[in-house]
């Protein structure tokens, strides 16, 4: 389904308001209650999320002017208000963060033409049997000039873009098999070959879109109106979610939910907070030896191989996903099946803060600074609580999830103590994670619900932005370390 003309109009007009969104829905929903043979699109979904209450999801939204003016300004850019965007609202500092990130690598000047930067971000994400971010840059691809022969297949790209395929898969799902070799077949392919400038280009949209993926899938997102598989012209139901419940506070499905019911789980979120407090007295009475500690980082590492999901069951790519990519049965699961090797990859040897920040700002001007301040927020991002207590330190359980992730791919950080994860991440949390990161296409709602039950869905939300961030600096971190490999 194509934009309504009153979208593209909308991206000429920075004064679009939410008001204005309303007068529009309301007209829309006139004209679908007379009989003038107008069909009116509805979404088919319940709200954006499929795990989350679409009436917190709109209250955060009511209550916040700073996420209305968020969403305003998206909304006049892009002539849409993407269900994602909507989700991120609970954390409107990394929100516009990550939407200025977006802008910058899709739409300004860059190495990448604009209609290629879509493609490869459907590359990237059917390489994860993404239907959702498929269909978004299946429209912006066509919308900015793309060739339809393109969404044929991957074999009617032109041989360049065909090129990267070897690389999407690599680094979506064993990024630390990445050699210089890769690097260099790309850069000296003749006719077909592409500059550094572009590989940086290509390489952020890769690990952007897979890491993306997963956000995706770890919320449930629900398919947006104007995409396949997001609207419906059946008359209006229970489920009649609409852009203008933004404005007005209206939630179709606000007296089918209450509550959540958490009293039954008492203690889950005490037993955590005293945890983090007996390992702060531990670090100021004693330190590991640094032998120790990387003991402790080969056995969390052999463990997260060893980790298995629920929903281990085989996920078959349909045709519609795994023309985008090459060889659909490479993957994480046959890997670590086979009992190979993760190597170690010591954040002292080659980090972003140190190597790789300096080597996308120095290629891609400027972009280094956007996406370090988007790993900052996700990173640093707190409000001092869990679930109902206020004035918590958080930081000793955000950095054992940032680097248990980047331990699922063998990085390592010499200054921390990796027992500290086993304290505080429990098994059915390492399964999500584990499975957020590795094949995302097998979250379930009753995965999601199944990790600290007590928090709240913000706070699900954030941890959601911390395994994303921290997942896109990972496969990046590889790439830019074997571009600076064939470098020097």
């Amino acid at each position: 389904m194509r934009h309504a003309s009153a979208s593209n109009e909308t991206m000429e007009s920075s004064s679009l308001t939410m008001t204005d969104l309303f007068k529009i829905c309301t007209q829309c929903e006139r004209l679908s209650k007379k009989d003038v043979g107008v069909r009116i699109p509805r979404p088919v979904g319940n709200g954006p999320s499929r795990f989350i209450p679409e009436k917190e999801i709109l209250q955060v939204s009511k209550l916040d002017e700073r996420i209305q003016s968020i969403f305003e300004d998206a909304f006049a850019v892009l002539g849409r208000l993407d269900n994602i965007s909507l989700v991120m609202g609970f954390h409107p500092q990394y929100l516009e963060s990550f939407l200025k990130t977006q802008h910058y690598l899709l739409q300004m000047d860059g190495p990448l033409s604009l209609h290629c930067r879509h493609y490869i971000g459907i590359m990237a994400a059917a390489r994860h049997q993404c239907t959702y971010l498929v269909n978004l840059h299946v429209n912006d691809f066509l919308q900015v000039g793309g060739d339809p022969k393109w969404l044929n297949g991957l074999e009617e790209a032109p041989q360049k873009l065909q090129a990267i395929g070897e690389l999407n898969k690599i680094l979506a799902h064993r990024p630390w098999l990445l050699t210089k070799e890769h690097i260099e077949r790309l850069l000296k392919a003749e006719e077909h070959s592409w500059s550094l400038a572009e590989l940086i280009h290509v390489v952020v949209l890769l690990t952007l879109y897979h890491s993306l993926a997963s956000f995706t899938f770890g919320c449930g997102i629900n398919p947006d109106i104007h995409t396949d598989g997001g609207h419906t012209f059946r008359p209006p139901s229970l489920s009649g979610y609409c852009v203008c419940d933004i404005a007005n506070g209206n939630g179709a499905l606000e007296e089918m939910f209450g509550n959540q019911q958490v009293s039954e789980l008492s203690g889950e979120v005490e037993v955590l907070m005293e945890k983090m407090k007996q390992l702060q007295e531990c670090h100021d009475e004693e330190e590991a030896s640094q032998e120790e500690m990387a003991t402790r980082f080969e056995r969390e590492k052999t463990e997260s191989m060893l980790v298995v999901t629920s929903e281990d069951e085989e996920c078959i790519p349909s045709r519609d996903v795994s023309r985008h990519f090459e060889d659909p049965s490479y993957g994480y699961k046959d890997f670590y099946r086979r009992g190979e090797h993760v190597p170690t990859l010591r954040v002292q040897d080659y980090s972003w803060e140190d190597h790789g920040f300096s080597l996308v700002n120095r290629l891609y001007p400027d972009f280094g600074q956007l996406l370090d301040e988007k790993f900052q927020i996700a990173y640093n991002l707190t409000y001092n609580t869990m679930a109902t207590h206020q004035g918590v330190d958080t930081s000793m359980l955000r950095r054992a999830i940032w680097n248990y992730i980047h331990c699922m791919f063998g990085i390592r950080y010499d200054d921390y103590d990796y027992g500290e994860i086993n304290q505080l991440l429990d098994r059915s949390f390492k399964v999500y994670i584990k499975t957020m990161v590795r094949t995302p296409e097998k979250i379930t709602k009753r995965m999601y619900d199944s990790f600290w039950r007590q928090f709240q869905h913000s706070e699900k939300v954030h941890i959601n932005l911390l395994l994303m961030e921290a997942h896109m600096q990972a496969e990046l971190l590889y790439a830019l370390r074997a571009i600076t490999r064939y470098m020097t």
